[in-house]
């Protein structure tokens, strides 16, 4: 009887250890990790918005060609994974697609599209150009100019805003907060996920699937396209495919 008490100790210590160490390999292998920006300070852009609309209320209107609409829809398609339906625009070895400003100027954000079903945000920060962040602590300031630019959104093709003007050597990082929007209250979550332009600020632990931004380049009107993916693209959530809201810059 002691021997088959012993055994059954060793079997009850082995099978803890196993499941102790399947435990530790799970929480060694998380595809993801929570990003916290919990000494930034968040603001909205000059002239406030609609609370009812999430629109800007110092919005302009620029016309957008039917031909650039048309080269948006072509190449980023709805549910068309870019891994496999156009890598290139992957494969950019900058893992920071920041707006870099080299002279005083003026820069606005023109929407183009959304096609998602989250209640997303558009905000973007600044930093030196020499030293971009590399952890959430380095944003100070954020600031939304695009309250509601997700499901619902009232935005059109064309409408345009101006996010400030901007002195050389500063860069623009844009950042999409998913389902910041809250419709109910008109007010914004400033704890929604965010998914920045900087890869180095994304919650995915994989290197090659951070990235929520790519951009297009539309030579025709000399414009680049930027586009978001919205959902953690670990998940079965994400379709990666880049078009879950659409729009360009304009620096000027």
């Amino acid at each position: 009887m002691q021997s088959n008490s012993l055994t059954m100790k060793t079997a009850k210590l082995a099978f803890v250890s196993i499941a102790a160490a399947s435990l530790f390999a799970c929480q060694k292998e998380a595809k993801t990790k929570p990003v916290y920006f919990t000494e930034t300070k968040y603001e909205v852009v000059a002239g406030g918005y609609d609370s009812t609309t999430g629109l800007p209320k110092n919005m302009e209107k620029e016309t957008v060609s039917a031909n650039l609409l048309a080269f948006v829809d072509a190449n980023l398609r709805e549910k068309q994974d870019l891994r496999t339906f156009n890598p290139a625009l992957l494969q950019n070895s900058n893992t920071s697609t920041d707006l870099a400003i080299t002279k005083q100027s003026d820069v606005y954000l023109t929407f183009l599209k959304a096609v998602t079903d989250s209640r997303n945000a558009i905000a973007f920060y600044t930093y030196p150009t020499t030293t971009p962040p590399v952890s959430p602590k380095e944003i100070k300031t954020i600031t939304y100019v695009l309250p509601s630019a997700g499901v619902g959104t009232k935005l059109n093709a064309g409408d345009k805003i101006k996010i400030g003007n901007f002195s050389p050597g500063t860069s623009i990082g844009l950042v999409l907060m998913k389902n910041a929007w809250q419709p109910a209250t008109g007010a914004l979550d400033n704890n929604a996920i965010h998914f920045c332009y900087n890869d180095a600020l994304n919650p995915e632990v994989d290197p090659n699937l951070k990235k929520h931004v790519v951009l297009l380049n539309y030579a025709a009107e000399n414009k680049i396209i930027i586009g978001f993916e919205n959902s953690d693209r670990t998940t079965k959530e994400s379709d990666h495919d880049f078009n879950d809201i659409m729009l360009y810059a304009t620096i000027k």
